[in-house]
């Protein structure tokens, strides 16, 4: 175990951390097989599904996903053929769901481009997204990895429950702190769970370590999640603030905890505010300082850095590898990120 190492905690943004790039080279060469083995498995010789996927292949996210695979795998001593089956599994998955989002949503862009279903349409969004979810299962038992199939299995249901959960929520206008962490757990931080377990199914076999990465991951997701939160009320000091939860009548953690500070007429005017379904930028304005003053955004960040505290700590548990520190890295840069 790691005796002798103390890993650094995170407790502010002003530490000079490194970039993505410098945390990903341990595992570049790795990523860029992965992107060729990716590019290769969802290629088809339908015409129009192989003009949907090279313009999908143009849009080129971090890849936090798969490097948490290859990163999780090098824990336990390396990168094999398994974990680029796992990698690009999960990737599949990943890249499905946000199709359908954007269909479910609506949504006009992706990435910086515009989004596959405004261009295509919804069908075609639909039929592609299934067909990504195919190829996953498709690769999964031409290799017989039939554990890597009922692991990610498992984080679709969460997933699924989780939207489902969302939508039935969002109309009702009493998201309590306890119905938010169960959404975020599922519907987001169970696939960054599944990221880390299937690292280490394919770098061990000790069940032990599978179910440890399993739980680093679901708090390295939450914390991710929290981050993507944090943006929408930012003043620029952690990124560009979106305000796209605002204007969608998403309530959030920072939200949550500011309205438990508020008085009932103060809770009132922002619950009034946030069911607009148009807001005008003084009532976003508003909402963002009621934010801000009530102590929402300093509590939510609290909590991040809880959660990915509990995963650094918890990786101490792991036996020792030269790549443990990349791992933390990693951490810190997903919680730091600016967008």
């Amino acid at each position: 175990m790691i005796d002798s190492v103390e890993l650094e905690k995170i407790n502010s943004e002003s530490v000079t951390r490194k970039s993505l790039k410098e945390i990903t080279e341990p595992v570049s060469l790795y990523l860029a097989e992965f992107r060729s083995f990716f590019k290769e498995t969802i290629k088809s010789d339908v015409f129009l599904l192989d003009q949907i996927i090279t313009y999908l292949l143009k849009q080129k996210g971090k890849e936090l996903r798969p490097t948490l695979v290859f990163m999780s795998a090098n824990l336990f001593g390396g990168i094999s053929q398994r974990t680029h089956i796992a990698a690009t599994m999960i990737e599949l998955l990943h890249t499905a769901t946000l199709i359908h989002d954007d269909v479910v949503d609506d949504a006009n862009s992706r990435r910086g481009f515009v989004s596959i279903n405004k261009i295509w349409h919804n069908k075609a969004g639909i039929l592609l997204g299934d067909y990504l979810l195919s190829k996953g299962l498709v690769i999964a038992l031409e290799n017989e990895e039939h554990h890597l199939l009922k692991v990610q299995s498992k984080a679709v249901q969460k997933m699924s429950e989780g939207e489902l959960r969302q939508l039935k929520t969002a109309g009702l206008f009493n998201m309590t702190e306890e119905r938010y962490f169960q959404i975020i757990s599922e519907k987001t931080a169970s696939l960054i769970s599944t990221c880390c377990e299937c690292g280490a199914i394919s770098g061990t076999d000790d069940p032990k370590m599978h179910e440890l990465l399993r739980e680093i991951g679901m708090c390295i997701g939450i914390a991710f999640q929290i981050r993507d939160d944090l943006f929408d009320y930012g003043m620029y000091d952690i990124g560009k603030p979106t305000r796209n939860d605002i204007q969608e009548r998403k309530v959030t953690l920072p939200l949550i905890k500011a309205m438990e500070h508020a008085s009932s007429k103060e809770a009132s005017h922002i619950r009034t505010l946030m069911k607009k379904r148009k807001k005008s930028s003084k009532n976003v304005d508003t909402i963002v300082n009621f934010v801000h003053d009530k102590g929402g955004m300093e509590y939510a960040k609290k909590v991040m850095y809880d959660y990915a505290n509990q995963a650094i700590s918890s990786l101490e548990k792991v036996p020792y590898s030269s790549h443990t520190q990349d791992f933390v890295d990693l951490i810190h840069f997903i919680i730091t990120r600016k967008k």
